[in-house]
C-alpha cells in the first residue's frame, strides 16, 4: 500500500502509470521482443511530464539508384543495364530494412499479448535476388563489392565450385551464410540484412552421371533452396588456433565495438542463430554455351529454304554475346526490356554502351533456357531478377585501363611515384596492351598481366637508380624494345619524346577515319545521283 501511494504522487494519472511501467518491465524481459538501445519515448506518452530521448541525426545524403548507378560507373567501364539491375536491387533491399526498422518502432511488440490478436498486419516486401550472367572478367563481382561498399553492408563472396551435398567432402551450401556473419563481425542483426554473392553458380548445374549421385550439383542446387529462400540457420564460430576471439564489431563494417564474445570458455564456438529471408542473393557465372540455347530456341522451326544459316564458331567457349544484325529482326519483338527506337544496326554501335547492352543475347535467357542448362526449376524461380555483361571488346579495355578510380595505370604510376619515378603510358602503348589482353580470353584481368610482363625490368632495375622517368611506348608495348628510361635532367627530353608518338598516333587516326569515310561518302553520292 505504500508503495502505491508513492506511485500517486509521481503521477496525476496513476492507471496509465502502472500500465506503462508494467509494459516496459514486460518488454525487457519478454524473449520475443527485440531488444532496444533506449526506451522507446511511446512507453511514456500518458505520464505527467515529457522529455525528448533521442537526439536529432545530422542529415545524410539521399540514396537513389540513380546515385547507386553514378557510383558504380566512377568504377565500372560499360555494362549499363547490369549496373542499373545492381543499384535497384540494393537500393529496393536498403529500403526494405529502413521501411521494416520504421515499422518495428512504430509498434513495438503489439504482439505479445497471448490470447489476442494479431496486431501488426504482414506487409512484409518480400526480396528479389538477382542472377548475372556473362563472361568472366567483366565485372559481375566488382559492381556487387562496390555497392555494398558504398552502403556500408556487409557482404561476402562465395565460390560455389567447392560445394557438396550435405554428408560429403567439400564445403556445405550453409557455408555462404557463415562467411557473411563473420564479414559482419558476428553481428546477427547486420548479417540478416547483407548481401551474399554466390560466384561461379553455373558450376553446380546438374549433369547426367552414370554411377552414384551428383553430389556437386543438384544436390547443391536443393540445399540452397531454402537459404535462398528464407530459412533460419544455426551458425556456430570457429575457434582459432590461438584462442582468440574473432574481431569484436566494429571493424570496416561500421558495426557496435559491443557484444558478446563469440568464444566459449570450452573452446567451441558460440552458435548463432541466423535467419536468411531477408539476406540479398546476387548468384553470378559465366553459363558457357547458354547463347547457344537461346539461339536455338530463337530459331526452332527455322528449317528449309530462306532459313537463316550461323556459322559456327571454332572456339565453343568463346562467347558471342553481341547479336548479329541478320538477328536483330527476329529478336527485336521479343525485346526483354524497352528501349528508343533506333534504326542503325547494332554493328555500328560497338562504341555506343546503351545498345550493346540491351541487344546482349543472355538478356533473353529464360528460366526454360536455364533448365535445359541444368539449373533446376526451384532454384530459378527463387531468383526473379536477371541481367547480363558484356564481352568487352578492345575499346572498353583501353578506357579499363584509364577511366576508374583506382585503376590498374593509376596504381602502377602511385607504386613508382613511391620511389620518385613518373611512370608515362603513350596513347598507342594503351591500345597494344589492350590487345594483348583481348588475345588472352579472360577479360580486364588479363591487362594486370600484360602489364606485370611490360614493367618487370623496370620494377627490379630503377628503384635506387637515377632513373626519374620511365615511358612506356609502341615499340615497347609490343616488345621490340625495353621501356624508355631518362635519368636526372632530362625531363624535357621526355616530354619531347611522348609528344613526338602521341602526334603520330594522331596522325594514324585521321588517316584511317579518311580512309572510312570515303566509301560512305561515294554511297552517299550514288543514291543521291
Amino acid at each position: 500500500m505504500a508503495s502505491r501511494t508513492a506511485l500517486l504522487t509521481i503521477s496525476s494519472h496513476p492507471r496509465a502509470s502502472c500500465i506503462s511501467l508494467a509494459t516496459t518491465a514486460h518488454r525487457s524481459f519478454s524473449p520475443t521482443c527485440r531488444p532496444a538501445s533506449r526506451y522507446n519515448p511511446s512507453d511514456f506518452t500518458t505520464q505527467g511530464y515529457s522529455t525528448q530521448g533521442t537526439a536529432s541525426s545530422p542529415s545524410e545524403p539521399k540514396i537513389t539508384p540513380r546515385s547507386l548507378k553514378e557510383h558504380l560507373d566512377r568504377y565500372v567501364v560499360g555494362q549499363e543495364y547490369a549496373k542499373t539491375v545492381i543499384a535497384t536491387a540494393v537500393y529496393s533491399q536498403h529500403l526494405r530494412r529502413k521501411l521494416q526498422t520504421s515499422h518495428a518502432e512504430d509498434h513495438a511488440c503489439n504482439d505479445e499479448w497471448p490470447g489476442h490478436a494479431q496486431a501488426i498486419p504482414n506487409d512484409q516486401i518480400e526480396k528479389s535476388n538477382v542472377l548475372m550472367l556473362g563472361p568472366t572478367g567483366t565485372g559481375k563481382t566488382l559492381m556487387t563489392k562496390t555497392v555494398a561498399r558504398s552502403l556500408n553492408v556487409p557482404y561476402s563472396v562465395s565460390d560455389c565450385t567447392p560445394f557438396t551435398q550435405s554428408g560429403y567432402i567439400g564445403e556445405d551450401a550453409e557455408t555462404c551464410v557463415a562467411r557473411l556473419l563473420a564479414a559482419a563481425n558476428y553481428d546477427v542483426d547486420a548479417a540478416e540484412w547483407g548481401i551474399i554473392v554466390l560466384d561461379e553458380i553455373d558450376k553446380i548445374a546438374g549433369v547426367k552421371v552414370a554411377h552414384g549421385k551428383d553430389i556437386g550439383g543438384e544436390g547443391v542446387q536443393q540445399s540452397l533452396l531454402k537459404i535462398i529462400e528464407g530459412t533460419t540457420l544455426q551458425i556456430q564460430a570457429k575457434p582459432e588456433r590461438n584462442s582468440r576471439s574473432p574481431n569484436p564489431p566494429g571493424g570496416p563494417n561500421g558495426l557496435s565495438s559491443s557484444g558478446p564474445n563469440p568464444m566459449a570458455p570450452s573452446g567451441k564456438g558460440e552458435v548463432f542463430n541466423v535467419r536468411t529471408d531477408n539476406i540479398l542473393f546476387i548468384c553470378t557465372g559465366a553459363f558457357v554455351g547458354l547463347d547457344k540455347i537461346i539461339l536455338n530456341r530463337k530459331a526452332k522451326g527455322g528449317m528449309g529454304f530462306g532459313a537463316q544459316v550461323r556459322s559456327s564458331a571454332a572456339d565453343t567457349d568463346k562467347h558471342a554475346t553481341r547479336l548479329s544484325d541478320a538477328d536483330v529482326a527476329s529478336f527485336s519483338k521479343d525485346m526483354p526490356i524497352y528501349i528508343p527506337v533506333d534504326t542503325d544496326s547494332p554493328s555500328q554501335h560497338h562504341t555506343n554502351g546503351y545498345r550493346e547492352e540491351h541487344y546482349n543475347i543472355l538478356n533473353y535467357s529464360e528460366p526454360s533456357d536455364l533448365q535445359k542448362y541444368g539449373m533446376i526449376p526451384e532454384l530459378v524461380g527463387r531468383i526473379p531478377k536477371t541481367c547480363a555483361v558484356s564481352t568487352l571488346d578492345e575499346e572498353a579495355l583501353v578506357r579499363i585501363l584509364t577511366e576508374p578510380e583506382n585503376s590498374l595505370i593509376e596504381q602502377e604510376k602511385r607504386l613508382f611515384l613511391a620511389d620518385k619515378i613518373e611512370l608515362h603510358f603513350t596513347s598507342p602503348s594503351l591500345r597494344e596492351i589492350a590487345a594483348k589482353a583481348l588475345r588472352m580470353g579472360t577479360g580486364a584481368r588479363g591487362l594486370r598481366a600484360v602489364v606485370e610482363r611490360l614493367l618487370l625490368g623496370c620494377k627490379f632495375n630503377a628503384p635506387g637508380s637515377s632513373v626519374r622517368h620511365i615511358l612506356i611506348t609502341r615499340e615497347a608495348a609490343q616488345l621490340k624494345c625495353a621501356p624508355l628510361c631518362f635519368n636526372r635532367g632530362q625531363y624535357q627530353t621526355f616530354q619531347t619524346t611522348i609528344k613526338q608518338e602521341e602526334d603520330e598516333w594522331e596522325e594514324e587516326l585521321q588517316a584511317k577515319n579518311s580512309a572510312v569515310n570515303v566509301p560512305q561518302r561515294a554511297e552517299v553520292s550514288v543514291a543521291t545521283g
